[in-house]
């Protein structure tokens, strides 16, 4: 019993200094997200960042603007910058030994304060509804309820979520949305609230570009390409990686290895109606009576 006591102890400190990790950069990136600025350049960033304050990227620094809610990151030498009027959402990660904590936060570079503060009230709503026993139909319940009362819809497809070593979305998932029926928090869980809002209809499908790969597979393959790739990859374990962080991946290799089952892509994924859209993210820590926020 003690061991695995000990074991929690250890999962809790490690995602205790993730989060001190990610809570320094996010105050270090949000004056370098400025018009003219380079996607890439704050990407890089970000993640260069997280390894040399001790910890290594969970996953891919997410930039999504505007309409663009998830899942983008730029591509290796990619010109495109941010624009007077962006509104630039960043999701980060940090793992140590695999135990990860993830944040994210939406920097206005143009009129959409309100936006922004449904999402960030949104989510200071949602932690206050945490503590062992609680349940997550009421949080989602309470998300709704702050983005509905400032006037927008929140994202119903894109969710909360727990973490596990090694996996950035693991069990429970939390909808920004009330139901029926969800599920008990238990103390010591470790859970990401993520509300978005949106000026939309408020749900999201995939856009074409892809710069996002997990491995969720292991089998023999024929190329030599697609074996150089899984080599390369092997150290990301099952967390998602960049394809701009391979040396080398042509397209036609890596959707080979996701028609084999061997990789997941993550696909850009935008508000349908091209609305704009807002995210606020914490990880915490589930207590008896609330929530310790690590981010």
């Amino acid at each position: 019993m003690d061991g695995v006591v000990d074991e929690v102890e250890e999962v809790h400190e490690k995602t205790i200094k993730a989060g001190e990790i990610l809570k320094q950069v996010k105050e270090e990136v949000r004056s370098l997200v400025k018009p003219n600025t380079k996607l890439l350049e704050i990407a890089e960033f970000v993640e260069n960042r997280i390894r040399e304050l001790g910890a290594e990227p969970a996953f891919p620094c997410n930039i999504s603007i505007n309409s663009d809610a998830a899942h983008f990151t730029p591509k290796k030498d990619d010109d495109r910058f941010f624009k007077e009027g962006d509104i630039v959402k960043l999701d980060i990660g940090a793992h140590i030994d695999g135990i990860i904590a993830d944040t994210a936060i939406t920097i206005d570079l143009g009129d959409n304060g309100d936006l922004v503060l449904a999402a960030e009230k949104a989510l200071e709503s949602a932690i206050n509804e945490v503590y062992a026993g609680a349940d997550t139909s009421a949080i989602g319940e309470v998300i709704e309820k702050e983005i509905r009362d400032m006037g927008f819809k929140p994202v119903i497809n894109l969710t909360g979520h727990g973490l596990l070593p090694y996996l950035a979305h693991a069990p429970p998932t939390i909808l920004n949305y009330r139901t029926n029926r969800g599920v008990k928090l238990e103390e010591g869980m470790i859970i990401a609230i993520e509300p978005f809002a949106t000026t939309g209809v408020g749900k999201v499908s995939e856009r074409g570009e892809t710069e996002i790969y997990s491995v969720v597979a292991k089998r023999p393959v024929r190329m030599k390409q697609e074996r150089e790739i899984l080599k390369e990859v092997k150290k990301y374990k099952t967390l998602p990686f960049a394809k701009r962080w391979l040396k080398k991946a042509p397209n036609i290799i890596m959707n080979k290895l996701v028609r084999e089952g061997i990789l997941r892509s993550y696909p850009v994924l935008a508000e349908i109606e091209k609305g704009l859209v807002s995210q606020a993210e914490h990880t915490v820590i589930v207590e008896e009576n609330g929530a310790k926020i690590v981010t």
